[in-house]
């Protein structure tokens, strides 16, 4: 469960530093619940979208108090709990119990789009037509449905990229529909979101600050984190209002205890 929330738009090669420290403090839920969400946002350090930590640590809870702090195996009940969605629960459903049902992330829609229906693009996002159409794939054998799902989805990381696939190497290159096809390419491309000046930038800056301060912060402080008053004013408040960040009577922020 820990490392689906970690990958959730965070690469793998990112994730790595941060899971293991993770697990070897916290290694069952009841013991990230017994520590403070704070804690959670502290130890999440730069893998970006840090609610993903304060929903973490409300999961933690719900299963230390719901569940006798074992994780579900059911998708609806996995649904119910903080920040699981269908995928988080499909992937933790069969990777962690094995169960035989479809896991669709962006390489996996990535496969199927050039390799059953012959296009070089992906519906966004995942929608019941893919997941309908990788379990008509599955193999019958909950396990060996498990490891097809993570053999898919490799295939798209590595193989069948985004830019630049490695045709040559694919072991679906004999009956990929995109080559039969003669590779038709798509000519507009989501444009790359900017980060530079954005409040994601600033929000990242001041949540870097508080991790990083063993006391709370005092107004005059943040203020050297972002020039632009109104916008870091903004952030501020965003944070506060979504539960990352704790103003103090006096105005000074910390993280949530």
């Amino acid at each position: 469960m820990v490392s689906e929330f970690m990958l959730q738009q965070t690469p793998v090669v990112r994730v790595l530093p941060v899971f293991g420290p993770w697990m070897e403090r916290w290694p069952r839920p009841a013991d990230l619940a017994a520590d403070s969400p704070g804690d959670a946002v502290r130890a999440w350090g730069r893998l970006g979208y840090p609610r993903r930590a304060l929903r973490l640590h409300a999961t933690a809870t719900a299963i230390t108090i719901g569940h006798g702090g074992r994780v579900p195996s059911e998708i609806s009940t996995l649904m119910a709990l903080p920040g699981v969605g269908d995928y988080t629960a499909r992937a933790i459903a069969a990777f962690a119990f094995g169960a035989r049902t479809p896991v669709v992330d962006t390489n996996v829609r990535r496969v199927l789009s050039r390799a059953v229906r012959g296009l070089d693009s992906i519906r966004e996002p995942a929608t019941p037509a893919d997941r309908r159409e990788l379990e008509s794939l599955l193999p019958p054998e909950p396990l060996v449905a498990a490891r097809f799902s993570a053999a898919v989805m490799e295939l798209g990381a590595l193989v069948c990229t985004a830019n630049n696939p490695a045709c040559p190497d694919c072991p679906l290159r004999e009956r990929c529909a995109w080559r039969a096809a003669g590779y038709p390419s798509v000519t507009a491309r989501r444009p790359v979101q900017t980060w530079a000046g954005t409040d994601r930038q600033v929000r990242g800056r001041i949540m870097s600050f508080l991790r990083d301060s063993t006391h709370p912060v005092v107004p005059a402080a943040v203020d050297v984190v972002w020039p632009d008053a109104d916008q870091r004013a903004r952030c501020v408040t965003s944070l506060v209002r979504d539960g990352l960040a704790v103003r103090l009577p006096d105005g000074a922020l910390t993280l949530p205890s």
